[in-house]
C-alpha cells in the first residue's frame, strides 16, 4: 500500500540509535548517548525570552511562507555581513529546519535520472532526498582527511547538482579555499547547481569558514543553508533557511507552501533575537567543543583507534576497520560499553570502516566513554 519510492527511503540511523539510547536509559540502563547531533547546551536566555514575548503579544497567526520580512532581513544582513553574500531578503526563506531547507532546495533542482555528487562520507539524509526527488547519487572520493580527490571524475553527463558541507558531519572536515575554488569551477564549466550546507559554519576551530556563495559568479548558482540548531542549541525549535537564485527559490516557496506553510510564528521572532542579539554563547560553546575534541581525539588514539583531527563541527570519525568495521564496532559498544555511536555506513559507502561519535556530551561523560571503551577492547 505504500508508494515504491516511499519505501525506497531508509530510516534516519542518528535517530534510530538516539531513539535506542533513550529507552535503554528509560529502563534503568547508563547509556551515554554519543549518536545524536545536538549540542548538549541550552538556548540563550535572550531568544526564549524572545519567543515568550511573541507569544504574549499574540504573534501565533499564519504568516507569508517564505517567513516574517524582519526575520528574512535579519538572515540577509547575516549572510552579507558574516559570508560575503549579497542577497535581498525577497530570496531568503525560513523553513522548519535546515533539513527541510536541504529537502525543498534538493526537490526543486533535481529531475529523475539527474546525479547529485556527494562528497565522501556524507549526512544520512542528503541521499534520501536526492533519491525521494528521483534522482541518484554519485560518490566523490577523499583522503584520510576526508578532504575530495579526484572530483571532477564524478561529474557526468547527468549531474546536475554538487552538494557541499563544510563543516562536514560526520568528518567535521573544513573545506579550503583551494577546494571551493574546484567547486566553482566544475559547476561554472558542466552547468551545474550547487547547495552549500553551512549549519555548522561558526563551530569550527582555528580556520576559516568559506562560503561558496561569495565567489563571483556562483550567486545564480548556488543555494545556501544554514539554521540555528547547531550554533544557538536550539534544535528542537526547528528553525532554518535557504537563499538563493530567484528562479529556484520560487519553487522551493511553491514546495513550501503545499507541505509545512511556514516555520512556527513565535519562533522565527526568537531567531530574529538570535541573529540580532549578543552572540558570546557562540564562542563559549566553541571553546568547550574544542576542547572536547582534543580530549576525545587524544583518548582514541591512546586505545589505538585511528582518529584524524577534525577541524569543524562536533563529530570524530574514528577508523576502527581493524577492529570488525563500522556496524560491528558500534554494535559492540553499545551492547558492551554501553555508549551509542552512529556507524559510519549511515553516512555512504565510504564510511563503512568508521564509526562516527559526537562530542556533544561534558567532559566528564567523554571521559567515562572512553574508560568504558578501553575495557571492551581490553
Amino acid at each position: 500500500m505504500v508508494s515504491e519510492r516511499l519505501a525506497s527511503i531508509p530510516e534516519s540511523t542518528t535517530m534510530k540509535i538516539s531513539a535506542m539510547a533513550k529507552k535503554l536509559n528509560a529502563a534503568g540502563l547508563d547509556v551515554i548517548d554519543l549518536g545524536v547531533g545536538e549540542p548538549d547546551f541550552d538556548t540563550p536566555k535572550n531568544i526564549c525570552d524572545a519567543a515568550v514575548s511573541s507569544i504574549q503579544r499574540g504573534d501565533t497567526h499564519y504568516l507569508p511562507t517564505s517567513g516574517i520580512p524582519e526575520l528574512r532581513a535579519a538572515i540577509a544582513e547575516k549572510l552579507y555581513n558574516d559570508n560575503g553574500i549579497e542577497i535581498s531578503p525577497d530570496l531568503v526563506s525560513v523553513v522548519p529546519g535546515a533539513k527541510m531547507a536541504i529537502f525543498a532546495a534538493i526537490q526543486a533542482l533535481l529531475d529523475e535520472g539527474d546525479e547529485c555528487v556527494l562528497i565522501g562520507p556524507s549526512w544520512v539524509s542528503y541521499e534520501p532526498s536526492v533519491n525521494f526527488a528521483g534522482g541518484r547519487v554519485r560518490w566523490a572520493e577523499v583522503d584520510e582527511d576526508f578532504k575530495p580527490t579526484g572530483l571532477a571524475d564524478s561529474i557526468t553527463s547527468k549531474t546536475k547538482m554538487i552538494l557541499v558541507n563544510s563543516p562536514s558531519n560526520p568528518t567535521g572536515a573544513v573545506f579550503d579555499r583551494k577546494i571551493l575554488e574546484e567547486v566553482r569551477d566544475l559547476a561554472t564549466d558542466h552547468d551545474l547547481m550547487v547547495i552549500s550546507d553551512e549549519i555548522y559554519e561558526k563551530i569550527i576551530y582555528g580556520q576559516e569558514h568559506i562560503s561558496l556563495g561569495s565567489f563571483p559568479g556562483m550567486a545564480d548558482r548556488t543555494v545556501t543553508v544554514n539554521g540555528f540548531s547547531k550554533c544557538y542549541a536550539m534544535t528542537g525549535w526547528r528553525l532554518g533557511y535557504l537563499a538563493g537564485p530567484q528562479e529556484v527559490m520560487k519553487w522551493v516557496n511553491r514546495i513550501l507552501s503545499h507541505s509545512v506553510s511556514h516555520a512556527t510564528t513565535f519562533v522565527q521572532w526568537a531567531g530574529v533575537e538570535a541573529l540580532k542579539g549578543p552572540q558570546e554563547t557562540i564562542r563559549a560553546m566553541v571553546s568547550e567543543f574544542q576542547t572536547r575534541r582534543d580530549l576525545l581525539v587524544s583518548g582514541l588514539r591512546e586505545l589505538g583507534i585511528r582518529c584524524s583531527l577534525p577541524g569543524g563541527a562536533f563529530y570524530v570519525f574514528p577508523d576502527v576497520s581493524e577492529f570488525g568495521g563500522g556496524d560491528s564496532f558500534a554494535e559492540r559498544m553499545l551492547s558492551e560499553a554501553m555508549v551509542a555511536a552512529t556507524p559510519g555506513s549511515a553516512f555512504g559507502p565510504g564510511g563503512v570502516d568508521y564509526v562516527r561519535i559526537s562530542y556533544a556530551a561534558s567532559q566528564e561523560r567523554l571521559r567515562q566513554a572512553l574508560d568504558r571503551m578501553g575495557k571492551m577492547l581490553g
